[in-house]
C-alpha cells in the first residue's frame, strides 16, 4: 500500500508547415490548424513501481516512435525505467504523418500505394491527389518525427518532475458517441461505412458502449489536477477534412477548461474501438463536401432529421460538448471518497500471438485479380485503386511474411492502482473483445487503451473475419481472431491475478 505521487505535462506537437495528414487512402495536405495537437502526459509513482501514460493527439503511436523515445530519454530521468512509459494515441485522422514501423518490420511490407507502383505495368503511372511527394512547403516525416520525439520526451520529463503527492477517485458516465461503422447483409457479407439504405441490409455487426472510464486526480490540498477520460470511439469525426486538429478531444479539453480552469489537464485514451465510429450508419447524413473515400459512397441517400454529419466540424463539436458535459456533470454530483493510500502494480508483457495466416488458394486468387483489375484499368491509377486493391495486395505481402513469421511479439501493459484496472494493446481491437475483458475483469473498473506502444493493425473477430472487407482483411491488421482470443485470456489472467 502506497500513498501514490502524480505529476503532469502538456506540450505541443504541431508542426509548424503544413503536414501531409494521416489515417486515409486519399492524399490529403493540410490547409489550417483547427486546433493544436499536444502530448498529455501523468506520471504515477508509488515509490516502489510506476508509470508514465501519454496521450498523443496522432493517429497511432508506432513501434518506431515508442522506440525513439525511449532511447532519447534512457539515463537521462533518474529513477524513471523507460519502459514503464506508455504512448498511446486519440487516433485522429487528422494528425501527421510520420516514419512509423511495426513491432516485426519483416511483416510491415510498404502501403498498398507503394506496393501498387512496384506492381503497375508499362506505361502506367501512380498519380498523387495532392502533391505530397515533393513538396518544401510540407514538413517531412523525419522533421514530423524529431518534433515528436523531442515534445513527446519533454512532456514525460516534466510530469516526472512535477511528482507531488495526492489522490484519485474513479467514476463512471455515459454519452453516446462510439456507434459500430460495419453492416451486414442477408448474403452473409459485412462492409465497413457500408450503405444500410438497401433491402440487403440486416444490422449493424456489433454493437456499442455508451460508458467512460473517469479518473479525477487531485493534489494534497484535494484541487483537481486532471482527468483520465477512457472512451470506446476513436476520435474521427472530421477524418476526411484539410486541416490539423485533435477532432472531438480537443473541443472536450477546451470545454473542460472553460469550466474547471486553464490549469486542468486531460488524459484522453481510447478503449476497445476498432469497429467503432462516431458517425451513425442508420440514420446516415450527408457530410458538407465530398470525402474522397470510395467506401463512403452513397447514391441520392433521402435526408434525414438526425445529428449533424459526424464527418463535419458541427457533428465534432456536438460530440465534444456531450462528453465534456458527461465528465463535469458526473464530478458535480458528487464522487466517491478519494482513493489514497491504495496498491499499484505495473507488470509488462511480450504476448506472443499468432500471426494471421493466409492459404495459396487466396494467394492464387489475389493475384488473378489483381491482374484483372489492371489488365481492365484505363489509364493511371490513384487512391481509388489502391483502395480497390489493398485486401489483394495484403494477401500478397502476408504470404511472403509468414514464410519466416510465426508470431507477433505484443507489448502489454497490465496495472493496477488501487480498485482499478488499466490494460493495453496496440491494435484497433474490436469492441467485443473489450467488453469481454471488462465483463469478466475482477477491478471495480477497467481502463482499455487501445492503439497503445505500438500500431500493429486492426484486430478483427471471427464474425467480422467472415463477412470480410476493410478492418477485416488480412491485410488490415497483423492478428486474427485466435490472437484476439488469447489476448482477452492472458489480460483477463494478469488483471484477476492483481486482485485475487
Amino acid at each position: 500500500m502506497s500513498v501514490l505521487k502524480f505529476g503532469w505535462s502538456e506540450k505541443s506537437i504541431t508542426p509548424d508547415k503544413k503536414i501531409s495528414l494521416a489515417g486515409q487512402f486519399a492524399e490529403r495536405i493540410s490547409q489550417y490548424v483547427e486546433k493544436p495537437l499536444t502530448v498529455t502526459a501523468m506520471a504515477v509513482d508509488s515509490g516502489e513501481d510506476h508509470v508514465v501514460l501519454v496521450s498523443c493527439d496522432l493517429g497511432s503511436t508506432g513501434y518506431s516512435l515508442v522506440k525513439a523515445v525511449r532511447e532519447n530519454i534512457a539515463g537521462k530521468i533518474p529513477g524513471l525505467d523507460p519502459m514503464k512509459v506508455v504512448l498511446s494515441a486519440i487516433h485522429t485522422h487528422t494528425g501527421p504523418v510520420y516514419p512509423s514501423t511495426r513491432r516485426l518490420p519483416e511483416a510491415v511490407g510498404t502501403g498498398s500505394k507503394f506496393m501498387l507502383q512496384d506492381i503497375l505495368p508499362a506505361g502506367k503511372k501512380y498519380v498523387e491527389k495532392e502533391n505530397i511527394s515533393a513538396n518544401p512547403e510540407i514538413a517531412t516525416k523525419q522533421e514530423v518525427m524529431e518534433l515528436l520525439v523531442k515534445q513527446i520526451s519533454a512532456a514525460v520529463a516534466e510530469a516526472w518532475e512535477n511528482r507531488k503527492p495526492g489522490s484519485f477517485i474513479n467514476a463512471f458516465g455515459r454519452a453516446v458517441v462510439g456507434m459500430c461503422r460495419r453492416a451486414t447483409y442477408s448474403d452473409g457479407s459485412a462492409q465497413m461505412w457500408g450503405d444500410t439504405n438497401t433491402a440487403m441490409f440486416v444490422g449493424l455487426e456489433g454493437g456499442n458502449d455508451s460508458g467512460i472510464e473517469l479518473l479525477y486526480v487531485f493534489d494534497e490540498a484535494k484541487k483537481l489536477t486532471g482527468i483520465v477520460a477512457n472512451l470506446a470511439c476513436p476520435a474521427q469525426c472530421v477524418q476526411h477534412r484539410l486541416f490539423v486538429s485533435p477532432d472531438f478531444w480537443g473541443e472536450v479539453k477546451m470545454l473542460l477548461r472553460k469550466h474547471f480552469g486553464e490549469e486542468i489537464f486531460l488524459l484522453a485514451q481510447c478503449s476497445a474501438a476498432g469497429d467503432q465510429c462516431p458517425v451513425d450508419l442508420v440514420r446516415w447524413v450527408e457530410p458538407e463536401s465530398d470525402l474522397n473515400d470510395p467506401n463512403c459512397k452513397r447514391n441520392n441517400p433521402p435526408k434525414r432529421k438526425a445529428d449533424p454529419s459526424m464527418f463535419d466540424l458541427a457533428g465534432m463539436r456536438k460530440t465534444g460538448k456531450r462528453i465534456a458535459r458527461e465528465i463535469i456533470d458526473v464530478y458535480e454530483e458528487g464522487l466517491d471518497e478519494a482513493q489514497v493510500d491504495v496498491e499499484f502494480k505495473h507488470v509488462v508483457e511480450d504476448m506472443m500471438l499468432p500471426l494471421r495466416r493466409t492459404t495459396m488458394t487466396e494467394v492464387a486468387a489475389a493475384k488473378r485479380a489483381i491482374k484483372e483489375y489492371l489488365d481492365d484499368k484505363e489509364g493511371d491509377v490513384d487512391y481509388n485503386d489502391a483502395a480497390n486493391l489493398q485486401r489483394h495486395l495484403g494477401v500478397l505481402r502476408r504470404a511472403a511474411v509468414q514464410e519466416t513469421v510465426e508470431v507477433l511479439p505484443t507489448e502489454v501493459h497490465i496495472l493496477r492502482m488501487g480498485t482499478i484496472a488499466i490494460a493495453t494493446n496496440p491494435f484497433e481491437l474490436f469492441l467485443d473483445y473489450g467488453n469481454q475483458i471488462k465483463a469478466r475483469s475482477l477491478a471495480e473498473q477497467t481502463f482499455l487503451i487501445q492503439l497503445c506502444c505500438g500500431a500493429e493493425g486492426y484486430l478483427p473477430t471471427k464474425k467480422a473475419e467472415e463477412g470480410g472487407h476493410y478492418s477485416a482483411f488480412i491485410a488490415s491488421g497483423q492478428v486474427g481472431h485466435i490472437g484476439g482470443e488469447q489476448l482477452v485470456r492472458q489480460t483477463l489472467q494478469e488483471i484477476n491475478d492483481m486482485f485475487r
